[in-house]
């Protein structure tokens, strides 16, 4: 009796032991992830110097009057400038609850860019909502749902989702869900003129 329970007490160790081992693996790969992507030292930031996928800048987007524009042109109408991209839609929760901080954004940084696509069902309710809740800067329309092709090019896996671009087009943060997120108002300290 005694050899069977220490058996089972050395297999009880050697399973918890493994997956430990699992564990601290995944671990040290999302950090590795984490300092390939951003780095910080000592309360400061560095530029994440990525590129959007070629799919990304392709995807084509309608604006506020119906036409057409990709959004590597998008991009291109800010250069110069910082720009904040929120990924949202009107039937989403936390997208509307995350505006004001989002305005409060805007009357801090007044030379940056606000760049709003929405993934809504319909034109209509995108645009209602931008009358109802007042929003200010570049509005964008695609009508794909967020596990499609461009939700997929920029790994979007919640909204809203806040994605920081630099002047020069780079990105410089790529993700943020809410607009008062810590590293989202350094980065955007670092990104201005």
């Amino acid at each position: 009796m005694k050899k069977i329970f220490i058996t089972l007490l050395a297999l009880g160790f050697i399973a918890i032991s493994c997956d430990t081992k699992k564990v601290d693996e995944k671990i040290a790969h999302e950090i590795e992830d984490l300092k390939d992507t951003l780095s910080i030292k000592k309360d400061t930031v560095s530029v994440d110097d990525k590129k959007f996928s070629p799919i990304t800048l392709n995807k084509e987007f309608d604006d506020v009057a119906g036409n057409k524009i990709s959004f590597k042109n998008i991009l291109e109408k800010h250069k110069g400038s910082p720009i904040v991209i929120d990924v949202w839609a009107s039937w989403c929760p936390d997208c509307i609850k995350g505006f004001p901080e989002l305005k409060n954004l805007q009357e801090k940084y007044p030379t940056t860019a606000f760049v709003f696509l929405s993934l809504d069902k319909t034109k209509d309710k995108w645009t209602e909502a931008i009358k109802k809740y007042d929003l200010k800067g570049d509005h964008y329309y695609l009508n794909e749902k967020m596990k499609d092709e461009f939700g997929q090019s920029i790994q979007l896996d919640w909204i809203p989702r806040y994605i920081l671009v630099d002047a020069q087009g780079n990105i410089a943060l790529k993700k943020a869900i809410v607009a008062n997120d810590t590293l989202l108002i350094k980065t955007l300290d670092k990104l201005q003129p």
